[in-house]
């Protein structure tokens, strides 16, 4: 039996023309695994020797790896162990909701290292957007005072926002904030900043959050389900963010509850935090709400306990659709809820009922909590760039070969 661990790890390909593949290869098995030697890579990411050599020596020039001191195993030649650099990179993460606005500044290992937050004007992109701008251009200079190579080391500035985008009819539905996907946002904020600019919704968010720092890092095939003031459904499929054809993959909260969809009830009008603000006559602007319902959910409040009983059962029902259509190593409840009532959700979710997940020898659960942060969607949001410019994806071969 061999003694050496398993470590995780993309492959990379040796054909010529894919050196783009490769660093971000190498880069997420550093990510994922911490230090490991070159050997360690070459093994990991099935890449030659000499390969991997060229490809440290890179990273190691342009500042996004460094060498540590040589570690002795058994009677073998000692072995130079390589770690990703934090301050590499570095990515600024966008939250936009009804009520306020979240930003944070990551480095390359999605450390949060700045943050703020601002409250918004209801229904009013245009002033909104002038707050926003003054609130990323506060974390750039708190960044800068940070490491002195931050603004040349920005690698764009990632935005969340609740879904579905694009759709042409709004009417007065408040749940998809039509005044704002209406505005010209994105070129706004790219013009106001003069960084790149990505847009996606919370739950994907949060399932970047997941991958980077939480519950799924290092697994390829999870999904995370967001119960926020709305409800959506993050897809990790093969390691990488499923989006969908228009970016409104894992919309789960707008399916419908009832089999012709008579009544037009929807799942988050029953099981997201907004429908229970709705129940317990809250209100979700208020100041001190987040401590206000952690306080609800520790005394277990019987007003608050009957919602959570009666979302649970739709919300186990979605568990068990996601679990049909995508067969997931596991499904992640995650929230921008206090993690007291994250847990008490989780806990009236169980049993699930019966799925294909139904299968002996599983090293993960059906169903577990993961992060429970008001500002996990801003962190998701801050690491879709970073994972844009450095995660290995498909994209980075057919491009390479295509001489994109």
């Amino acid at each position: 039996m061999s003694d050496i661990s398993p470590i995780r790890a993309t492959s990379g390909t040796n054909q010529e023309g894919t050196s783009a593949h490769n660093r971000r290869v190498m880069m997420d098995a550093l990510r994922l695994n911490g230090a490991l030697s070159r050997a360690d890579l070459a093994r990991a990411t099935q890449l030659t020797k000499q390969a991997v050599s060229n490809i440290i020596e890179e990273l190691e020039r342009d500042g996004f790896v460094v060498s540590l001191d040589a570690v002795r195993k058994g009677r073998g030649q000692p072995s130079t162990p390589y770690r990703l650099v934090p301050e590499g990179a570095f990515a600024i993460g966008l939250q936009i909701d009804r009520h306020l606005t979240r930003a944070v500044a990551v480095d390359l290992v999605g450390t949060v290292l700045v943050r703020a937050e601002a409250k918004l004007p209801p229904d009013d992109p245009h002033g909104g957007v002038k707050i926003i701008l003054g609130v990323v251009e506060s974390i750039r200079r708190d960044l800068a005072a940070i490491s002195a190579l931050s603004e040349k080391r920005i690698v764009g500035l990632g935005v969340a926002m609740p879904g579905p985008f694009g759709l042409e009819e709004f009417g007065d539905n408040k749940w998809m904030m039509p005044a704002w996907q209406k505005y010209p946002l994105l070129e706004t904020l790219a013009a106001g900043t003069g960084l790149d600019i990505s847009l996606q919704n919370d739950s994907a968010a949060c399932a970047i959050a997941e991958r980077m720092v939480g519950a799924a890092h290092g697994l390829d095939h999870a999904v995370c389900l967001y119960v926020g003031y709305g409800i959506g459904a993050g897809l990790i499929l093969n390691g990488e963010l499923y989006r969908g054809g228009s970016g409104n993959a894992g919309e789960i909260g707008m399916a419908l509850l009832s089999p012709r969809g008579s009544d037009g009830a929807v799942l988050e009008h029953r099981a997201s935090l907004a429908s229970l603000y709705q129940q317990l006559e809250l209100d979700p602007s208020e100041t001190g709400l987040y401590d206000h319902v952690a306080a609800l959910a520790l005394a277990e409040d019987p007003a608050l306990v009957a919602w959570v009983r009666d979302a649970a059962m739709d919300l186990r029902w979605s568990v068990q659709l996601i679990e049909t259509l995508f067969d997931p190593e596991t499904v992640i409840l995650t929230s921008g809820a206090p993690e007291a009532l994250a847990r008490l959700i989780v806990e009236a979710m169980l049993p699930l009922p019966l799925s294909i997940a139904n299968r002996p020898g599983r090293s993960l659960p059906r169903l577990q909590l993961g992060i429970t942060d008001p500002w996990s969607i801003a962190l998701g949001a801050a690491a879709e760039p970073i994972g844009r410019a450095f995660d290995p994806r498909f994209s980075a071969i057919l491009k390479t070969r295509s001489g994109g």
